[in-house]
């Protein structure tokens, strides 16, 4: 696998080896690249999240194997038009040419947490041949507005959230800081200060939440668009979805309601096991201990399921 990189620097930072930039349609992309043998792995991040919460688990993949990550338009350095329209298609689409650009030619395995998760099954269904083994980690799922219909008395709509992303895309970093005061998690604290620093520095960038907006705003319609696509996968999936018990314990410890978080996670499991049907090779697991954010909570399961489906293909 060669790399053609716009900038021929390369950045060390806590042992990740990061080349910097390529021009994919025309805009500069920030990717990852890890490992030179074995299988190549392309990992689709979450709405909102940086590839650098995955350092754990591309340490440990790429001692056998190729990993591929990018930040999409809006995150990180990546870049973003004036008024691009971010959807899944433009991912599918962006993917493609990344494969291009770095030369990859042999079938990929693709794994996508949450967004990234409706990004791959949208590329699976539109490129097939290209995707050799499929990890959805708790992906956001194509019937989504299902969600909805539940009408719960939520505080996170798609509605307040476009609001903050468009009230956030308009304000200067230092601003943001000291609205936001960005901080990591419980999981992500022991990762090497200078990987710290840039999830700390990913959450104040105004062109996440305009790419957030953006991506909020559409993801329905990409939905509807991707369950069109009447293509079933004949490769390997693994589906892993969350402890519906440990994010109800969570979730009432945050003072939300038992009975409505309970409803909300009943629906989130069940549309979780409908992904199965992707392909007529896979399996489901709900991973014990883990929030939506399993990649950090239980890494260790995430290794296990791509390096399951990376065994199938040797």
């Amino acid at each position: 696998m060669k790399y053609r990189a716009e900038e021929s620097e390369e950045d060390r930072l806590g042992g990740i080896k990061i080349i910097s930039f390529i021009k994919v349609k025309q805009k500069k992309v920030e990717i990852l690249c890890k490992g030179n043998k074995g299988k190549t792995i392309i990992i689709l991040t979450g709405m909102g999240c940086s590839f650098d919460e995955w350092y754990n688990i591309t340490e440990k993949l790429s001692e056998t194997n190729r990993v591929v990550m990018f930040h999409r338009p809006g995150l990180g350095e990546s870049e973003i038009g004036f008024d691009e329209t971010r959807n899944t298609k433009a991912v599918v689409d962006e993917l493609s040419e990344l494969l291009t650009v770095l030369e990859i030619t042999e079938p990929i395995i693709l794994v996508g947490h949450s967004y990234g998760g409706l990004c791959v099954q949208h590329f699976a269904k539109t490129y097939p041949h290209k995707v050799a083994g499929i990890v959805l980690v708790d992906s956001t799922s194509v019937d989504l507005q299902e969600l909805d219909e539940l009408d719960l008395d939520e505080d996170e709509t798609d509605e307040i959230w476009l609001e903050k992303c468009k009230t956030y895309s308009l304000m200067e970093e230092e601003r943001l800081r000291e609205i936001i005061n960005p901080t990591l998690s419980e999981k992500l604290q022991p990762l090497p200060n200078e990987i710290q620093q840039r999830l700390l520095d990913f959450q104040i960038r105004p062109s996440l939440y305009k790419a957030m907006y953006s991506e909020i705003s559409n993801w329905k319609k990409d939905a509807e668009i991707i369950k069109s696509i009447g293509t079933t996968i004949h490769v390997p999936l693994i589906v892993l979805g969350r402890d519906m018990e440990y994010c109800i314990q969570l979730g009432t410890q945050s003072g939300l309601s038992k009975e409505e978080i309970g409803i909300f996670e009943a629906k989130w499991k069940e549309l979780i096991k409908r992904q199965a049907k992707l392909s007529n090779m896979s399996k489901i697991v709900f991973v014990k201990n883990a929030s939506h954010s399993i990649h950090t909570d239980r890494p260790d399961m995430v290794i296990q399921s791509i390096l399951e489906i990376v065994n199938k293909e040797t």
